[in-house]
């Protein structure tokens, strides 16, 4: 006896895995439905650049157990994959060979029970050139970069979670611009060893899912936190509302999505208040700069100078250019990221977290350009957890997110207050709306 199974864009991860590990046929059942739309799906979207043996998972499918028992999982091709090629998004130079083992964060994907269906895109090295990836919430627009596969990938509905990275905006920004959920989770949570390395400081490992309360249960899974529950629920919470902001401002669009957020926070007893981020945020805004092109030469020292000619313009003139920073300018930059993370903590004081634009607007239009991550650089170098929460579109209707922010290990809380938002935002079809005002 078959039973009907719940559509991948709506079923709970959580209700999924149970249901599989409760009856394997079930998970096999889900598997070879969720690669029959992938493969229907991908000749338009691009969003896979390898997809593992059917049978394979199958097999692993009818042994489901665990906390992403049968969960259909896309992964980054920046993570080292036993059984699946990895390339960096640099086919020119990496031979489809897999890796001797599997980068450790994939390695507790398979553990919890998660099934990896395929390699997703990723940006050269993911650094900036685009991928051939569209994004399927805003045709002819980039899907950002530069975790692209990942973000648009459960965007399509072909996999309830995907694994990305984020070194300067490569989780949050893809996450807004698909209007998914984009969690980048406190520095370290997740393991990055197996992860190719683009700035040691900086890389951190993201999650992509549909629902905050789904990208919850996968990074508790992964990381033994308890995180799937709201610790918070009935407590006093105060959000700051950044008003300024150093590196520059949003797009009316994207002020206007901040301001329809604030005010679902506040219908679900959520208090918020105007803050104005103190001169040592500009400053770490900048030292992210110089922490992540100093790195990066040292990290893609071998490609750099043995295969120039294989890399893109977009990432060999990049490496020429950092090239200069010099070892003092790098230990000045990494002094003012270590006095940020200090100051920033006492500046936040009696706000539990910050609500900022999660990009400067919607999607750029075209695939020339991954857009920009200036509003993510900074928590990416201090460190801190952030949640791109989805429900608000822009100008020319194309998703635009917002993004909570707070301090480092206050991930159950980030998380927490974001799952209270998105019900907000899709209970309140006015406050969508108000995000949504032509100018």
């Amino acid at each position: 006896m078959t039973h009907p199974e719940p559509d991948t864009r709506e079923a709970c991860v959580q209700a999924l895995a149970q249901a599989h590990a409760a009856d394997p046929q079930r998970a096999r059942e889900h598997l070879l439905e969720v690669m029959r739309t992938i493969q229907a799906r991908e000749p338009e979207l691009g969003a896979f650049v390898c997809l593992a043996d059917v049978q394979a998972l199958a097999a692993q499918a009818a042994r489901a157990a665990g906390p992403l028992a049968g969960i259909a999982v896309g992964v980054k091709d920046v993570f080292d994959t036993l059984d699946l090629p990895t390339r960096y998004g640099s086919p020119a130079l990496y031979p489809a060979l897999p890796a001797r083992q599997d980068a450790p964060v994939v390695a507790a994907l398979r553990r919890a029970g998660a099934l990896v269906v395929g390699k997703t895109t990723t940006t050269e090295f993911a650094y900036l050139h685009p991928t051939a990836t569209r994004n399927p919430a805003a045709a002819g627009r980039t899907p950002g970069g530069s975790s692209a596969g990942s973000a648009a990938a459960v965007a399509a509905g072909l996999v309830p979670l995907a694994l990305g990275s984020q070194t300067g905006g490569s989780t949050i920004r893809p996450a807004s611009y698909c209007g998914v959920v984009g969690y980048m989770p406190t520095a370290l949570w997740l393991p990055k060893h197996g992860l190719k390395c683009f700035s040691w400081s900086l890389d951190t490992v993201g999650l992509f899912a549909r629902r905050v309360a789904d990208a919850a249960w996968c990074a508790q899974a992964l990381s033994g936190r308890s995180l799937a529950e709201d610790a918070d629920a009935g407590r006093a919470i105060a959000v700051g509302v950044v008003g300024h902001h150093p590196w520059g401002e949003p797009a009316p669009a994207a002020r206007r999505a901040v301001e329809a957020a604030a005010a679902a926070l506040r219908g679900c007893g959520i208090r918020t208040q105007p803050v104005d981020l103190p001169p040592i945020a500009g400053a770490a805004f900048d030292a992210h700069a110089d922490v992540q092109g100093y790195e990066a030469v040292t990290a893609l020292r071998h490609e750099w100078t043995t295969a120039r000619a294989q890399l893109s313009p977009t990432l060999g003139e990049y490496l020429d250019g950092a090239a200069s920073i010099t070892a003092d300018a790098y230990e000045r930059a990494q002094h003012v990221a270590a006095a940020a993370r200090r100051e920033l903590d006492a500046w936040l004081g009696d706000c539990d977290l910050l609500l900022t634009p999660s990009a400067p607007d919607e999607a750029p239009a075209g695939y020339d350009s991954t857009g920009p991550s200036t509003f993510n650089r900074l928590w990416t170098l201090l460190g801190w957890p952030c949640v791109s929460v989805p429900g608000l579109r822009g100008d020319h209707g194309a998703p635009i997110g917002v993004q909570l922010v707070g301090r480092a290990g206050t991930d159950a809380r980030v998380l927490g207050v974001a799952r209270r938002l998105e019900q907000a935002l899709a209970l309140s079809p006015g406050q969508v709306a108000a995000g949504s005002t032509k100018g």
